[in-house]
Formats: C-alpha cells, sequence, structure tokens
C-alpha cells in the first residue's frame, strides 16, 4: 500500500474551512485504490470544537498544536510517506511546512504542492519574488490545483513548476444526496457561505439586492461573520451550518445560490464545492456568471446562470416548484455521470502513479 503525508487545514471540522469536502471526498476515494493517508492539522481556529465528522476509518488523522515545536515534529513524519503533499491555506506556519516537508521528503517520494486557493497564491507570487513557493517550486514534482482551468496552469508553469494540473471539485454521492426538505430551511433563495472580504460585494450584489428587490419572498442565508451584518427584513441569518445538515439546507429552500469569490470569479473554472453538494442533493442552483461553467453545467438546464442581482431577482419570481425539480433533477444527473469524486481519485491516483514511478527512476538513476 502506498502511503500519503497530507499536510493541510483540516479533515475532520469544515468550521471556516471550505476545502474539507474536497479532502475528504478525494481522499476516501485514494484509499479504495490502495493508498493510506496520514492527514497532519493543526489545531487552530476552533475548528477541533466544530467537528462535523470523526476520525474516519479510511485515513489517519494527527492533530497537533499550533506551536513551531509541534510543526517541525510533524515535518519529520514526511520522511515515512511515498507521496509528500502541502497544501495551501494551512493557516499555522505554512511557510515552515512548506519547506520542512520538501526537504524531509525522501528522495524517491513525490513532493506536490496541493493549493486550494489558486487565484490568490498566484496573486501573493506576483507581488513577492522572494515567496517561500517561488522558491520550492524547483524542488517540486508538480502543481496540484482545484479550480483555475488554463489560466492557472499557465501562470504556475510560468513561475516554473515542473507540471500543473486543476483537480476540481466533485460530489460525494454517499454523503450529499437528497434527504425529506426540513422547515428549518424554508426560504424562497438561499446562500450558504461565509462573509469573507473578497465576496462580500458579490454577495450585496447577488443575494441582498435580490431581497430587497423582492421583500414579499424569503431569503436565507448561513455561514459565519454575517451577524454583525445588517440584513434586509425578509432576510434570516442561520449561522455556521455543519456539513450534516448541507443535504437539508439544499433541497428545502425553492433554489440555492452560488456566488464564487471575487478571485475565482475572475479566473474562472473554479466552481465552488457548494456547486456540487447542491447539485447532488438535487437542488434548483442559481449561480453567478463565470468562464468555464459549462464545463460542469449547462444554463437553463443543469444550473440558472445570473450576471448581477437583478437577473437573481427575475430568476426568484418566475421560478414555478416544477421548472425548480426540473432544473434541480438535471443537474443531479449531470453531476453524478461526470463530476464525482470517483472520477477525480481515478485522475488523481494515475497522476500519483506516474509520478511516483517517475521519482523512484531517477533516484535509481
Amino acid at each position: 500500500m502506498s502511503t500519503i503525508a497530507f499536510y493541510g487545514s483540516s479533515l475532520l471540522s469544515s468550521y471556516w474551512n471550505g476545502a474539507a469536502t474536497y479532502y475528504r471526498g478525494l481522499i476516501r476515494d485514494l484509499a479504495r485504490r490502495g493508498w493510506r493517508t496520514t492527514f497532519y492539522e493543526p489545531d487552530a481556529f476552533d475548528r477541533q470544537r466544530h467537528r462535523d465528522i470523526d476520525p474516519p476509518d479510511w485515513a489517519s488523522v494527527t492533530v497537533y498544536p499550533a506551536t513551531e515545536e509541534a510543526a517541525r515534529a510533524v515535518i519529520a513524519q514526511a520522511a515515512r510517506a511515498d507521496v509528500v503533499v502541502k497544501a495551501s491555506g494551512v493557516g499555522v506556519f505554512d511557510d515552515l511546512l512548506l519547506a520542512g516537508v520538501t526537504a524531509a521528503a525522501r528522495p524517491d517520494a513525490v513532493r506536490l504542492f496541493w493549493d486550494v486557493d489558486a487565484p490568490a497564491t498566484l496573486a501573493e507570487l506576483r507581488t513577492a519574488p522572494d515567496h517561500p513557493l517561488r522558491r520550492t517550486l524547483p524542488a517540486l514534482d508538480l502543481v496540484l490545483t482545484y479550480g483555475g482551468g488554463p489560466p492557472v496552469v499557465e501562470a504556475y508553469e510560468e513561475f516554473g513548476a515542473r507540471r500543473c494540473v486543476p483537480v476540481y471539485n466533485a460530489l460525494d454521492p454517499d454523503t450529499h444526496h437528497p434527504v425529506p426538505a426540513d422547515p428549518r430551511f424554508a426560504a424562497d433563495l438561499s446562500f450558504l457561505g461565509n462573509r469573507l472580504p473578497d465576496r462580500e460585494a458579490r454577495v450585496d450584489e447577488f443575494f441582498l439586492r435580490p431581497a430587497e428587490r423582492l421583500p414579499d419572498r424569503a431569503f436565507l442565508i448561513g455561514g459565519n461573520g454575517w451577524d454583525s451584518r445588517a440584513l434586509p427584513a425578509n432576510v434570516r441569518h442561520i449561522g455556521h451550518v455543519s456539513t450534516r445538515d448541507h443535504n437539508a439546507f439544499n433541497v428545502t429552500p425553492r433554489a440555492v445560490l452560488n456566488i464564487a469569490r471575487d478571485s475565482m470569479a475572475a479566473t474562472g473554472w473554479s466552481p465552488a464545492t457548494r456547486v456540487f453538494e447542491a447539485a447532488g442533493a438535487g437542488a434548483c442552483l442559481i449561480t453567478d456568471a463565470w468562464v468555464g461553467l459549462d464545463m460542469f453545467l449547462k444554463a437553463d438546464e443543469e444550473v440558472l446562470v445570473a450576471r448581477d442581482g437583478a437577473d437573481v431577482a427575475e430568476h426568484v419570481a418566475a421560478l414555478t416548484p416544477q421548472r425548480a425539480a426540473s432544473i434541480g433533477a438535471a443537474g443531479r444527473r449531470r453531476i453524478l455521470a461526470e463530476h464525482t469524486y470517483a472520477r477525480r481519485g481515478a485522475e488523481v491516483d494515475a497522476i500519483l502513479r506516474a509520478a511516483l514511478a517517475s521519482r523512484r527512476a531517477r533516484s535509481v538513476a
């Protein structure tokens, strides 16, 4: 069995951690393909108090204190793995982890950087010639990203990456699927997302502005940070929504809204986990427009697309239960056919095995 040492934000908690679903779907599928992953996550940002899964049987999880001493201790464990992964956005000692695990990996091990926010990372690289990642890229076998398409691949290669491959978000149908409606989440339109500086203006435009235009309709917003924000009277805020409630949150409202962050929308080819979670539950999804959407869902048949808040309001006002159900069913069929973590896992498995064979051949030579 091949082994992976994965240094990321958190596998056990989705609290302020949008990559959790992505990590779980891929690592779980890789376990079915003969990979054993140890996930190293810091005890930081109150995530361990908000766990939404127990330690799984398809991966080992090491939770370490958010101290430099503890970080150095887990870095040493990289020497035991066939593949060493440093993910972006760990949030604690990122630079130390990147340099440390790259140096600690065995000569025959694959070293890779897994970027779960490529637009933000690349923006940093463009403004910092001495950025630690820029210095480390030549020592890495490859970069994987969870979105970004051709612009991200080209940018990483320009910065010196040997190879960059997007591995998009997807659906795990075992965890995200249709369930009975839950009155707690009743609304005409719902949105789930934490309040972040590079998304708030788009939330104003695509969610709050339609709420103001449709005062007789009910709007629901979930996620952290919105409690301190003034909201229209017809918008209800429910705070953090645990992953165990995502299915009910998605299936209960008439429609669910996806809003990309500024950088993701500008880059394109960057569907959030929410897109696949909602489609997998059979929800009628309304999304802001971004380049590459048609790679995942077809406009007007499998998803409704909005250029601005006025478009969102028009969709909500015109949407009948029958139309919503039809779009939700079509979107679910498309995602199940083409965009599951089983498909993504097969892709990553092939990438890792090829990289491992190449690395071992070079180390022998």
